[in-house]
């Protein structure tokens, strides 16, 4: 049974007064869905044509190309476009843009595709969600992709592991070209906080948020991230709690977990008119600095101002430094983005303070501080050991250890 939904576009919001939106990137919001009788005859077409299955990574790539959070890209790139991202982190138009979206098919199949102009998309299924309109077939590098996407080779690197398998098992070539959906190629996982960039634009405009920030996490909301968030809704309207939702590894906190939290902090800490939970259902690539600027892009698309771009962000292991992500925007030209990076310090509980600081602004020595980490989450979480209020609010850990509690009886009962 396909679990594909019909997309319907949002209603228009009635704005309580003229808001200046922050402008896509590239300077136009792409969108490359059809409804009513175009979808269902591009439908009808795509039953005709070779299937391109999409996973649950391309298939997150597709929607979020369809609905313009990857503005100014239409489609997967071609060589051209693929090559250019991966070695100078720009288009061939010369627009910014770090991490190469592809979608690959296996080598086989080659010679069965020939010279059509379209494929069809589908879930995974293999029900038809749209249409990609082939410009180019080549092959990717993958080791150069690896080298300078991700700055390392090593398949340790949950990212470079990936590539080095290929990203289908085995030989690939990759498919470039326009595309146009029809059909989500998966229903929203959390369909109450699920917002296209255009509706969530909408929104932002409706509430008179001139400027709005965005906290991007993939972690559970800890006594860290709160300070920041603080500090940051200080200086704007708006605050949009922005959670990755798509594929992470496999010790991250499930994404059902970590939306509970989110839910949590939100409802008791921030005030109401002031604070939004929405979803980024984005496939984590963990590329530090590069990503960190895909993030920064995408969350420009979706319309706010600002963005937040805490230590080591997107990164894993010790593969990039702490600050790298954020010295990483010093390095683009001027104009290259129109949202603004918020770059915060390592946060720490200071019991000298009695409180959350940063490197800026706790005198105090060492001993005095508590690192703060979504990594330090987990281990306790997975020791069975108490999260300290100084850490996490309560509501929040008691949040936490029912889910562990739960995820530790299932796997008592699967393994007895």
């Amino acid at each position: 049974m396909s679990t594909t939904t019909e997309f319907r576009p949002s209603l228009p919001v009635q704005t309580r007064k003229a808001v200046t939106p922050v402008p896509p990137h590239g300077g136009e919001l792409v969108s490359r869905w059809v409804v009513g009788a175009e979808a269902a005859d591009l439908l009808s077409r795509a039953k005709a044509l070779p299937k391109v299955a999409l996973d649950a990574r391309t298939g997150a790539d597709a929607e979020l190309i369809a609905a313009g959070a990857f503005s100014p890209l239409v489609g997967f790139l071609g060589a051209g476009d693929y090559f250019a991202v991966v070695r100078e982190r720009r288009l061939t138009s010369g627009v910014l843009f770090p991490i190469p979206l592809t979608l690959s098919i296996p080598a086989a199949r080659r010679a069965e595709i020939g010279n059509q102009r379209e494929l069809a998309l589908t879930d995974e299924a293999g029900e038809p969600v749209g249409i990609i309109e082939v410009s180019d077939i080549f092959q990717p590098d993958r080791a150069l992709e690896a080298k300078e996407v991700y700055q390392t080779t090593d398949d340790a690197h949950p990212g470079v592991a990936q590539l080095s398998r290929g990203l289908l098992g085995g030989p690939e070539i990759a498919v470039g070209g326009p595309i146009t959906l029809a059909r989500r190629v998966t229903a929203p996982r959390f369909p109450a906080h699920h917002r296209d960039p255009a509706e969530l634009r909408a929104l932002i405009a409706a509430r008179g948020w001139r400027r709005t920030v965005a906290f991007q996490t993939r972690n559970p909301i800890h006594r860290a991230h709160e300070y920041l968030l603080r500090a940051a809704l200080e200086i704007v309207d708006g605050l949009v709690v922005h959670p990755l939702v798509g594929e992470t590894k496999g010790d991250d906190v499930p994404a059902s977990v970590r939306m509970r939290c989110y839910e949590v902090v939100l409802e008791k800490c921030f005030p109401k008119g002031r604070a939004l939970l929405s979803t980024f259902p984005f496939a984590m690539r963990y590329a530090g600095p590069r990503e960190a600027l895909l993030h920064a892009i995408t969350r420009q698309n979706y319309g706010f101002s600002h963005f937040i771009v805490g230590r080591d962000h997107a990164g894993v292991g010790n593969y990039y430094g702490t600050y790298d992500a954020q010295r990483v925007f010093d390095e683009i030209e001027p104009g290259d983005l129109a949202i603004t990076i918020l770059a915060f310090e390592h946060s720490f509980y200071c019991r000298s303070c009695g409180a959350v600081a940063s490197l800026k602004t706790c005198p105090h020595e060492e001993a005095a501080r508590l690192t703060l980490s979504g990594t330090k989450v987990r281990e306790l979480l997975s020791r069975g050991d108490p999260l300290p209020i100084e850490f996490t609010r309560p509501e929040v850990a008691e949040v936490l250890r029912e889910a562990s509690r739960i995820r530790s009886d299932a796997e008592t009962y699967a393994t007895s």
